[in-house]
């Protein structure tokens, strides 16, 4: 009776050292997107445009530019950066990336830092800043940048 006792336990141990190895060779599910950066509606500095609006001069140290120039700016560009949200995730939108590309361009701060305070990956960033600035020189550059021509 003893050696059937020890040969369940035995096999009671290989069954349990088999399951173990098969969960460590299990694959852990993939992060799509870490979790604080889900809450860009909550916590990004978009947010803090809502308030800024009430305080002009803020409101240019912020930005480096007025509202009302913000805003033309704004219509002028949203075509042009705007996309479709798919089944998997929402496109960021407009006035977003609009706000974020004019930061890093007023501040200089690295994508790595920006991400904090825009809550965006700094892999959307390193797509989405360069795709806004030539947004803006696309529809600057007529009127307002002269372009030397060979002749």
């Amino acid at each position: 009776m003893e050696s059937m006792d020890d040969y369940i336990a035995l096999v009671g141990l290989v069954l349990a050292l088999k399951k173990k190895r098969r969960s460590k060779n299990k694959r852990k599910p993939r992060v799509w997107c870490k979790d604080w950066l889900r809450k860009r509606n909550q916590f990004s500095h978009v947010n803090l445009l809502d308030e800024l609006k009430f305080a002009p001069k803020d409101w240019h140290n912020f930005l480096r530019m007025d509202e009302e120039t913000y805003s033309e700016l704004l219509a002028l560009v949203t075509p042009l950066i705007i996309k479709e949200d798919t089944k998997m995730r929402a496109a960021i939108p407009p006035h977003e990336k609009f706000t974020t590309c004019l930061r890093f361009l007023a501040t200089g701060r690295s994508y790595a830092d920006l991400k904090y305070s825009a809550l965006i990956s700094p892999q959307a960033l390193s797509y989405m800043v360069p795709e806004t600035c030539k947004a803006i020189y696309k529809v600057l550059s007529k009127e307002y940048m002269k372009v030397r021509r060979k002749k």
